[in-house]
């Protein structure tokens, strides 16, 4: 597996990545929805997202286990949608994050988006998604130290992330309805959305009390036999 020797330019894509490179392709693709260019900003963020990954380790073998393991969690995230109404992906992202570190949390959200796709339908909206719950797993490992030894802040992120996911999406409803941004439709959007957006909150904490620990622990038990 590819690694990136230089510690400077690891740290600058860190930040790049997820905060500059994914909202701009993001943002280029949701004006040109017509064209079907969509299919080509997920491919973008798809492979900005395992850049992003190589860039959080150092040594090639630990990289490959640790792709090992996001490549399992990604596919636990995949399933989780299939689960009705209520669905686990946030909570499999934090999840993620948290004991894998924020750049593996990000591409276990991305790719569950754009993965989970093939079967419930491409389309513009998948880079949003990939770009939200990309976020989500990211600021879960950049808040890891906090959210193992707080529940309190564990089930606030949860809720949070719902919010998080929810207003990112809001943006795609309205370049859908309008034809640019404004700052009207989208507080309309946010509103009429609300009912849901608790639904996700809610979810993303019981789904958070109920898998955090016995997720967590077996994976804090695979990194310590696999030196991860």
């Amino acid at each position: 597996m590819l690694v990136i020797r230089n510690r400077s330019l690891r740290r600058l894509l860190r930040v790049l990545i997820p905060f500059v490179a994914v909202p701009a392709a993001v943002l280029v693709g949701a004006y040109v929805f017509k064209d079907k260019v969509y299919a080509y900003i997920s491919l973008i963020i798809t492979i900005l997202a395992i850049v992003l990954f190589i860039s959080g380790f150092e040594k090639r073998e630990t990289g490959s286990r640790r792709m090992v393991i996001v490549v399992v969690m990604t596919v636990l995230s995949v399933i989780g949608r299939f689960v009705p109404v209520i669905k686990p992906v946030a909570t499999i992202t934090v999840i993620s994050g948290v004991y894998l570190g924020g750049e593996a949390g990000f591409l276990v959200g991305a790719m569950t988006a754009v993965i989970s796709n093939f079967f419930w339908g491409q389309g513009p909206w998948t880079p949003f998604q990939m770009f939200s719950w990309g976020l989500i797993g990211l600021f879960s490992g950049l808040l890891a130290g906090r959210l193992k030894t707080s529940k309190i802040l564990l089930y606030a992120y949860g809720a949070l992330a719902g919010f998080l996911f929810s207003m990112i999406m809001d943006v795609w409803t309205v370049l859908w309805m309008e034809e640019g941004f404004s700052w009207e439709p989208y507080f309309a959007a946010i509103t009429t959305a609300l009912p849901m957006t608790l639904l996700y909150a809610v979810s993303n904490i019981l789904f958070l009390i109920s898998l955090f620990d016995p997720i967590g622990k077996k994976l804090e038990r695979i990194k310590r036999v696999y030196g991860i």
